[in-house]
């Protein structure tokens, strides 16, 4: 093919050869690098021991390792190949060739066709020793594929220049219509939402006495059902860890071959922590030619960008930048990045936590024992900054809790575990089969945790910890919690939709676990302020229930209290002795007045239902950073 078949800019970016050249040996990459003396002897020899391990090209070795550049690589390989160099940039790809393709296949085979030049298609790509394979699943319209060469980077930039609207599009709607809560767009259930709080409020004006003793009735029932769940799951939990072995796990064989974990870290507006969350994951263990992080950054957020730019960051982490849209959330953020990601095993860290050195090595091996059943593993979440005030105290309290004995309960007793936002790790196979998260549920990680179980996938908690920053102010405290009710409500909404089919789907018991995880746990907070009015009956002052109030219903809903009070108790002290911080327990009586903190959240939750459903509250961070990072042990 002569270059004449080309226009001139094009000639000018791809230079085809003018006959097929005979086949020949091809010279091994780590010579070529070693001739042009881009590579140490010495270097190859490790990077070869290191590629004798584990399944992975050589070039990627080099580069996780900075034993050579990006650019000496791609030379070295454009040579070995005999490939035809292009520049993505002066020769964009054809749009129509790539949506013949399939982006997502693009993706996946790190290749991208550019141009048809009469009987062929040009097609680049940044594996060339897999084009062979590569080139009899090509679309019949390609014709004679030539293959080109560009390295990974430029490829997925290409794409992006070319495709992000629609990748954009597919970002938002990645979850099936009837398990996502975007019906929310639509006025009508923001309607039936506010006539309900409406009617509820006229109801409350013209019979409070009956309006009253209905809601206090549902408060007691959900009270009961939230403490018998907390009891039985931290008995399930306490009898597990008593049952456990004691001494060190026995010693297990290794894995043959480490897969390739992707580590995405969605960041917005985090200039101040990005150089500490750098050093953070840079103490990872896991092999880094084994390991892909993605720092997923917004579009607009200029600030952000230009602080990563600046960071010198290490080949293994990379910024996905997500094109502006119709929303901005964090589970969109993710969604666009997925398909991005080259690990088999997808996981999520927030900006500023700091996961244990070891964490991945564990993940990977925990998925290794257990079966394709189990596609979710959730780590163990505290915080670094608990001394700092007494808000960062209790929340302390209230992760140790539910993280190291309530959540874990959740999981041995069968029951629907509603995930955290971060330290989660997927099997990608099922993350994409369920259709990944829900771009508009501002708590994608317990909608996700309801998906798994209606396919029949499993959660577990794995005891890997990952330390972060207690939100330890109170409006920063409430905007953080009315997000997650928020999201409790819509997820709960959306499943609902169809009981039937949910029953169907999870049975009877995770059935009423999911009402007791979800709608329990709004319904308590929102009606704090109900329970607290009973305190003027104590005290003898008047009270609209004071006639249904009789002396033996006090006594039983004291009881009840009591009971709910003494289990959050003493799940406190046992949780913070979990966590070896016993210094709190002098604490844990103080979260009587910490919970119900949670009811102004509850209100700015259900007004923004009705008026900004899909708004995402942003928790800023750095703000009370005293955790490691700097060396310091976790």
């Amino acid at each position: 093919m002569a270059p004449s078949a080309l226009n001139r800019p094009a000639a000018q970016a791809l230079r085809l050869a003018p006959a097929p050249r005979p086949r020949r040996i091809r010279r091994p990459l780590g010579d070529i690098l070693v001739e042009t003396g881009a590579l140490s002897p010495a270097d190859l020899t490790k990077a070869l021991a290191l590629q004798a391990r584990q399944n992975l090209r050589l070039g990627d070795i080099l580069l996780a390792h900075g034993m050579v550049g990006e650019a000496d690589l791609t030379r070295a390989l454009a040579e070995q190949y005999d490939a035809l160099p292009v520049d993505l940039e002066a020769l964009p790809p054809d749009p129509r060739l790539i949506d013949e393709m399939g982006i997502r296949t693009c993706l996946e085979e790190a290749a991208l066709p550019v141009r048809r030049l009469g009987g062929a298609t040009i097609v680049a790509t940044a594996r060339p020793e897999a084009f062979e394979a590569l080139r009899r699943r090509l679309p019949d319209g390609f014709g004679e594929p030539v293959m080109a060469f560009a390295c990974e980077r430029d490829l997925h930039r290409a794409i992006l220049a070319t495709r992000n609207r629609h990748l954009t599009e597919c970002a938002e709607t990645r979850v099936a219509e009837a398990e996502s809560c975007r019906f929310w767009y639509g006025q009508a259930p923001r309607n039936i939402l506010g006539a309900g709080l409406a009617v509820l409020a006229t109801a409350a004006v013209l019979a409070p006495t009956s309006t009253l003793t209905l809601l206090t009735v549902w408060a007691l029932m959900t009270l009961l059902a939230t403490t018998l769940l907390k009891i039985a799951a931290a008995v399930t939990t306490l009898r597990a860890r008593r049952a456990a072995p004691p001494g060190p796990p026995p010693q297990r064989p290794a894995i043959a071959r480490l897969p390739v974990v992707s580590v995405m870290v969605p960041l917005f507006r985090e200039e101040d922590i990005v150089p500490r969350l750098v050093a953070r994951l840079g103490r990872l263990t896991y092999p880094k030619e084994l390991l892909d992080i993605c720092l997923v950054t917004e579009e607009d957020d200029d600030t952000t960008r230009a602080m990563l730019e600046n960071a010198r960051l290490p080949y293994w982490m990379r910024v996905i930048s997500v094109p502006t849209g119709s929303l901005k959330t964090k589970p969109r953020a993710l969604n666009f990045a997925l398909d991005f990601c080259r690990g088999t095993i997808i996981g999520v860290y927030d900006a500023e936590d700091a996961p244990e050195p070891d964490q991945i090595h564990r993940i990977v091996r925990r998925f290794h024992e257990r079966g394709p059943d189990v596609a979710c593993l959730q780590g163990v979440l505290d915080f670094y900054n608990t001394e700092k005030n007494w808000f960062s105290r209790c929340f302390t309290i209230e992760y140790a809790s539910w993280f190291r004995l309530i959540l874990p309960g959740v999981a041995r007793l069968g029951l629907v575990v509603p995930l955290g936002g971060t330290t989660l790790f997927f099997r990608r196979d099922a993350l994409e089969e369920l259709g990944a998260w829900d771009a508009h549920n501002v708590t994608e990680d317990a909608d996700l945790g309801v998906r798994l179980a209606r396919h029949g996938y499993r959660t577990e908690l794995i005891g890997t910890v990952t330390r972060e920053e207690a939100n330890c102010r109170l409006w920063p405290w409430v905007k953080q919690r009315s997000r997650w009710l928020k999201g409790y409500a819509m997820t709960w909404t959306v499943h609902m939709r169809d009981p039937q089919r949910l029953w169907r789907d999870l049975g009877p018991w995770r059935f009423a676990g999911v009402q007791i995880l979800l709608l329990g746990t709004v319904s308590q907070f929102l009606l704090v302020p109900l329970m607290w009015s009973f305190w003027l009956i104590v005290l003898g002052l008047p009270h609209v229930m004071s006639g249904v109030m009789t002396p033996p219903v006090m006594l039983g809903v004291g009881a009840l209290f009591l009971t709910a009070e003494l289990t959050n108790i003493v799940l406190g002290m046992i949780g913070a002795h979990l966590a070896g911080k016993r210094g709190l327990w002098g604490w844990v009586p103080t979260m009587h007045v910490y919970y119900p903190l949670a009811a102004l959240a509850t209100y700015k939750a259900l007004f923004e239902m009705v008026v900004r459903p899909f708004y995402w509250d942003k928790t800023s961070h750095g703000i009370a950073d005293e955790g490691p990072g700097y060396g310091s042990d976790i």
